[in-house]
């Protein structure tokens, strides 16, 4: 398989870009040649809901995306990434089956973590409710029937077919070694979904919890080891958990980079961006969109809530004549006693900002940011805000995650922005400099960043208008020769 290395890495469905895993990898061979070194699969496993995150069994492929060789075929050229979802498994589970028709007499009833036995009264007061990290009203709780007609309820996170996992009991953890071992075999990284709910504890958030998530860490990443298999912690909230997380050796998203982004762009403003990549962390995987939304609660501390509303509200102001398709579906949180906050925002990254040259200096600034770019592929083709799919399947989220047949690839990537846009990801992914040092500059002029990387005798700089929206890729070569090799389509004011 291929290692991970510094080269962009593709977020798609394995059916996104052509309809299955095979026809993914002729148009990253093809169409896409040289612009991603790496790609990240989300959930290509049987599932029963959440579009894969509601992962059946590990042991497959989903027949409707190809099969085991295709996965193999694709490692064998690309750095792969492949999800685990280590605080849940899906009620159509052969284990969570396997609890309900045989209730405590199953060897899988301690994975599962019962309401009554969780809070040490059977029943959280409403202090505990106050506290919890919760993504949903009414809590993070549900009701099963057991095959013998007895009720339970049963902690769960996310949706009506997940159900979340204790990683501290036996069978979790042989679960664990099981599943795991055998990815290791397949991809050099896997992303664990949804980590920071894997652990609770009465009297907390339930959320990142410490320093009990610091051993969740070490019980998933022990059946890597051995294949040398590395891991991305899937986190969503304050940056300080990024950086506690980088600190002990993680791989790490930025997940703030997009509202930081979207910020600088409508506000012409570069300290809040600026001071940002000055701080960031280097082990990180950069992110402007991906299949959920774009991220809110991230930019807790880097943004002030004036700020963060600014850009909400203009995002939202996008979608307004759609309003009624997602009323009441938007993704919020509530922790610690406060008003439910909106969590991600509905809207493709390109239309957030409703223009192709914006939207080209977003993409090309993050290739300068600190980090492995990570680009989501409805915002790799410059995709707009799908209301049909919004409007077919009532998931907020399907409004960025359209499904692009093979000739709709073909035909977006002759955009003259997409065009551009690849080719500058293709040089990116050869250019030794961005293995070097960054430095980020604020010109004094509004709007103005210079990005810049320095190796040895050679540098790379984006020198960035965010007010005027244009920008210009300059190398410095050996013996000082600067050479502009990419400029915005946009003329220079």
């Amino acid at each position: 398989m291929k290692p991970v290395t510094n080269e962009a890495m593709l977020i798609t469905y394995a059916d996104s870009l052509g309809g299955d895993l095979r026809q993914l990898q002729q148009l990253l061979d093809g169409e896409l040649a040289g612009a991603f070194g790496g790609v990240h699969v989300l959930p290509f496993y049987p599932s029963s809901g959440d579009r894969g995150f509601a992962v059946v069994h590990y042991d497959t492929v989903d027949p409707r995306f190809g099969t085991w060789d295709d996965v193999e075929r694709l490692a064998e050229r690309y750095t792969l990434m492949a999800d685990f979802m280590i605080n849940h498994v899906s009620i159509r589970s052969a284990e969570f089956q396997d609890y309900l028709a045989h209730g405590d007499a199953s060897p899988y009833r301690g994975m599962f973590i019962r309401w009554d036995e969780f809070w040490p009264d059977g029943a959280p007061t409403p202090d505990d409710l106050e506290t919890l990290y919760s993504r949903r009203e009414g809590g993070p709780v549900r009701t099963f029937t057991r095959a013998d007609g007895t009720e339970v309820q049963l902690w769960s996170t996310f949706f009506a077919e997940q159900v979340d996992v204790d990683p501290f009991h036996p069978a979790t953890q042989e679960y664990y070694r099981r599943t795991l071992g055998r990815l290791a075999q397949l991809v050099p990284i896997v992303r664990f979904d949804a980590v920071a709910y894997a652990f609770k504890r009465p009297g907390t958030s339930c959320f990142f919890v410490e320093p009990e998530i610091w051993q969740v860490f070490e019980i998933g990443t022990e059946p890597l080891r051995a294949q040398g298999t590395q891991v991305l912690p899937e986190v969503h909230e304050r940056y300080e958990i990024q950086l506690a997380m980088a600190e002990r050796g993680l791989w790490v998203y930025d997940f703030a980079l997009p509202m930081l982004t979207l910020h600088a762009l409508m506000t012409g403003r570069t300290d809040r961006l600026a001071h940002w990549l000055r701080i960031c962390p280097r082990t990180q995987f950069t992110t402007l969109d991906t299949h959920d939304g774009i991220g809110v609660v991230d930019v807790a501390g880097l943004l002030s809530e004036d700020e963060v509303d600014l850009v909400s509200e203009r995002v939202s102001a996008v979608i307004a004549d759609s309003r009624h398709l997602v009323q009441g579906r938007e993704p919020v949180v509530r922790r610690d006693g406060q008003k439910a906050r909106r969590y991600q925002l509905m809207c493709t990254f390109h239309d957030a900002l409703g223009d192709d040259d914006a939207h080209l200096l977003a993409r090309v600034l993050q290739l300068f940011v600190p980090g492995i770019p990570q680009v989501y592929y409805v915002g790799a083709l410059f995709g707009g805000n799908d209301l049909e799919a919004l409007a077919a399947v009532g998931d907020p989220r399907a409004i960025n995650r359209h499904d692009y047949t093979a000739d709709e690839v073909r035909e977006r990537v002759a955009h003259p922005h997409v065009a551009l846009f690849l080719d500058v990801l293709r040089w990116r992914n050869q250019s030794p400099v961005f293995d070097g040092e960054p430095t980020v500059t604020e010109t004094g002029e509004p709007g103005g960043l210079v990005l810049r990387w320095t190796s040895g005798e050679e540098a790379a700089e984006l020198r960035a208008d965010l007010v005027g929206l244009t920008f210009e890729v300059v190398e410095e070569r050996d013996g000082g020769e600067r050479v502009t090799v990419f400029r915005s389509l946009r003329p220079a004011p």
